[in-house]
């Protein structure tokens, strides 16, 4: 599955802001990704159409199964490139800065066996 580097972004913080507070508003995701409410308006409605995204009646952001699989892909490799990257010496902050910037490009494969040789688990 070969999906764009801003919607596996989007995916992810609402993840990630869905498991630190239990819900997800738009606000939050613009305030995640430090972009403008109508930046996250436009791209929720694109995340709609391609079927990674519901809301509810109180207009909080759900994702589908299909964008959540994405989400959580997205998410595993950010956080085990930011463990490998924190066990090298690196500083835990530049760590997760770095994970962020290559968990889009870097293959299924290469994590794989990166994951392999740090001996890091992976839920597949």
């Amino acid at each position: 599955m070969n999906v764009e580097k801003t919607i596996e972004d989007y995916l992810e913080a609402i993840l990630m802001i869905r498991e630190r507070q239990g819900y997800v508003r738009s606000i939050d995701v613009a305030d995640h990704l430090k972009v403008t409410k109508p930046s996250v308006t436009y791209s929720t409605k694109r995340l709609k159409e391609k079927g990674y995204l519901t809301s509810d009646h109180a207009g909080m952001l759900i994702l589908t199964d299909e964008g959540l699989a994405i989400a959580e892909k997205t998410y595993t490799k950010h956080k085990i490139l930011t463990q490998f990257f924190t066990q090298l010496g690196v500083d835990p902050d530049v760590a997760m800065e770095d994970a962020c910037k290559i968990e889009h490009d870097l293959s299924d494969e290469t994590f794989r066996a990166l994951c392999r040789h740090a001996k890091l688990e992976i839920k597949d």
